[in-house]
């Protein structure tokens, strides 16, 4: 039950990067530490619906 997931910057709210995850194995929404290439910096990047 695998689910392709959209991360987005909180910081410019550009939607960046996607993934995947487990809805059984995690249930709550993902958030990473990711480059985001328009504020030229690691940003955190969480999922949206």
């Amino acid at each position: 039950m695998r689910e392709n997931v959209i991360l987005q910057c909180t910081e410019c709210k550009q939607r960046n990067y996607t993934s995947q995850r487990d809805k059984r194995k995690r249930p709550e929404r993902l958030e990473f530490k990711k480059f985001c290439k328009f504020d030229r910096r690691h940003t955190v990047h969480k999922e949206i619906k």
